[in-house]
């Protein structure tokens, strides 16, 4: 065992209190959900189901979509077999509550990574596998897994180049970590080298493709869609999802070009972190009379011509009510783009920025197929959505985007048949 991975094992089981000093702020500032909150702590409500416990792990709420159509089907092919999905975050919380889990699925919060909170929670769920999705794992976790013989693996995870030169830097430690693992199921070849640079066992690496082309579409409310679909009636609508900072003022610049040639036009403007909204509100009401916020009960109405769409859990409605999608994260340097397959999935056109590292090989999937658009600044963007307003404009876009998600689904089944194999 390296130095490193002894010296935080020996942290970790003095860490109880700070993390609770840490929980303690984040509660104030309504970053935790305080009835779940034991559950980081090994204490639940719930007890064990009966018979076999298979254990998914994904970090927030747009990992755990990924993960669904996989659980779904593990549940099928092991009818006896119960799943726990565990994940961090109190976004992903309210998320999953609204998912319909499928039956004999249930969440719950991942335990701090303390021997203590650990080992609770191995010991009440017992689980006969443990699945990580993508990178989100904590060293104290996966050394006491592995000493139960539990079988691991790393699935859906991808290695980006910024990622592996960080993870380089923890040397023994990451191969200590990666060593553990008896399956590494990547999404690309270029991760599977730079995991085996890392130190991971060759001979347990696979790449087998992206969970997330093959996940549920988003879910929505279909009371609630069916009344923004009434307001908005046949308006031009654009949605600029998963934006940051950076990204808000050209959404807007791009939106005025737009506006200027249909002035019937509506943007829903959803930013990727609701902190954000306050700022892009401002920027919105220096160039257009009428904006109007979700969060504050701000009713969409005709008139509306920016709609700020801060809320969680609703991005199923803003990629059915907009027939064209700028994917955030993605036009000014140094982001890394969101998952597309979101808005392909649910008919969205997709447009987006040049920087997608994070994603580069599912959206090389999807341009092949013609079904998505590159722009580098707002005029390219607003000159896109001119065009892409005619549905005729649109359904290569979209029939592309369709090929692509048919031909990735074959990933859940080489996810589940490598995963069944580990199961003793």
């Amino acid at each position: 065992m390296s130095p490193l991975l002894r010296l935080y094992l020996g942290f970790s089981n003095l860490s109880g209190p700070l993390w609770r000093a840490i929980h303690k702020r984040r509660l104030k500032r309504g970053k935790e959900v305080a009835h779940r909150l034991p559950e980081k702590y090994g204490t639940y409500e719930t007890p064990r189901p009966t018979g076999e416990v298979l254990w998914f792990h994904a970090l927030s709420v747009g990992e755990s979509f990924a993960l669904l159509p996989l659980i779904e089907l593990a549940l099928s092919e092991r009818p006896n077999a119960h799943v726990v999905l565990t994940t961090s975050t109190a976004s992903s919380v309210e998320a999953l509550a609204k998912a319909n889990l499928p039956d004999r699925c249930q969440h719950i919060l991942l335990p701090i990574d303390t021997k203590a909170a650990t080992r609770a929670f191995l010991d009440h769920w017992q689980p006969a596998l443990a699945a990580f999705a993508e990178l989100d794992f904590w060293p104290r976790l996966m050394v006491e897994t592995h000493r139960r013989g539990i079988p691991m693996a790393l699935i859906n995870s991808r290695m980006p180049q910024h990622n592996f030169e960080r993870r380089r830097k923890l040397g023994g430690m990451m191969r200590d970590i990666l060593r553990l693992f008896d399956r590494l199921l990547v999404q690309d070849d270029a991760s599977v080298t730079r995991f085996e640079k890392l130190g991971a066992d060759p001979s347990r690496i696979a790449a087998i493709g992206a969970l997330k082309a093959a996940a549920r579409p988003l879910p929505a409310d279909e009371t609630e869609l069916t009344k923004l679909r009434s307001t908005v009636a046949d308006r031009p609508v654009w949605l600029a999802a998963a934006t940051e900072k950076s990204e808000h003022g050209p959404m807007i610049a791009a939106h005025k070009a737009v506006f200027s040639r249909s002035p019937q036009a509506l943007m829903i403007l959803a930013p990727r972190f609701t902190a954000d909204a306050d700022e892009a509100q401002t920027l919105a009401q220096a160039e257009f009379s009428h904006v109007a916020r979700r969060s504050t009960g701000d009713p969409l109405s005709t008139e509306t011509q920016v709609y700020i769409a801060d809320t969680f859990g609703e991005m199923g409605l803003w990629y059915r009510l907009a027939p064209v999608s700028f994917v955030g994260h993605s036009l000014t340097p140094g982001l890394e783009g969101k998952n597309p397959f979101e808005a392909a999935a649910l008919g969205s056109a997709i447009l987006t920025g040049p920087h997608v590292s994070y994603f580069s090989e599912s959206f090389a999937a999807l341009a092949a197929e013609g079904a998505a658009r590159t722009v580098t600044d707002a005029a390219e963007l607003a000159k896109a959505l001119i065009d892409l307003q005619d549905p005729a404009r649109r359904q290569p876009m979209q029939d592309g985007a369709r090929r692509v998600i048919a031909d990735r689904r074959e990933v859940l089944t080489r996810t589940w048949t490598a995963l069944s194999e580990t199961l003793r």
